[in-house]
């Protein structure tokens, strides 16, 4: 059932994001830490090994974490 995991894996990332900007607005953790955490989950997808699907799909995952870092979507950044 590809279509339920694609949903629960859309919803565990719309959570997460959430929640980092919540830790970010409430001052528990600043944006160098938020972004740091987000950079050792990118390396921790972009270093992996396995089959080459499997390898795919963990190049995939560090590209959206990176494009998330980039972006700022989970972090709100002063506009200007």
């Amino acid at each position: 059932m590809p279509d339920q995991t694609d949903h629960a894996g859309m919803a565990a990332l719309s959570i997460c994001e959430a929640l980092i900007l919540a830790m970010n607005d409430h001052k528990l953790l600043p944006e160098q830490e938020i972004v740091g955490v987000l950079q050792d989950a990118e390396a921790a997808h972009e270093n992996a090994i396995g089959s080459k699907a499997e390898e795919q799909t963990h190049r995939a995952v560090a590209a959206l974490i990176n494009k998330m870092i980039s972006g700022g979507n989970s972090v709100r950044r002063p506009q200007g």
